[in-house]
């Protein structure tokens, strides 16, 4: 992918997924430049995309075929086209929101020992 498509940024990109992903580290996926650098970590080590979320589809159609060629769902399909991490700065207060509510939202196994 690196000799087709890009360079040294591209093969750093990969190494920072691959080594956030060893470290447990969440990794958010923010346009077709990083979802190839993802596709490259895929590569290099497969279950490194678990590290991965995808912010965005962008509007680019490279994008959706990265997407689908790394199993992930898109936080968010407004059709950006604009760069510079915007997907991923909407897309990170909505992460923050779901994170509030599990941590917050009763169990069904609460409920029942409110009722007792």
């Amino acid at each position: 992918i690196a000799e087709v498509v890009g360079g040294a940024e591209l093969v750093a990109m990969a190494g920072f997924i691959v080594a956030a992903a060893s470290l447990r580290t969440p990794v958010l996926l923010d346009g077709v430049v990083t979802q190839a650098a993802a596709c490259l970590a895929r590569a290099m080590v497969p279950e490194s995309i678990g590290a991965c979320l995808a912010a965005h589809r962008s509007a680019e159609p490279a994008s959706t075929g990265a997407l689908v060629h790394l199993g992930l769902h898109p936080i968010l399909d407004l059709d950006l086209r604009l760069g510079e991490g915007t997907g991923a700065l909407l897309a990170v207060p909505l992460l923050r929101a779901a994170c509030g509510v599990v941590g917050r939202v009763a169990t069904l196994a609460d409920l029942d020992d409110r009722k007792a």
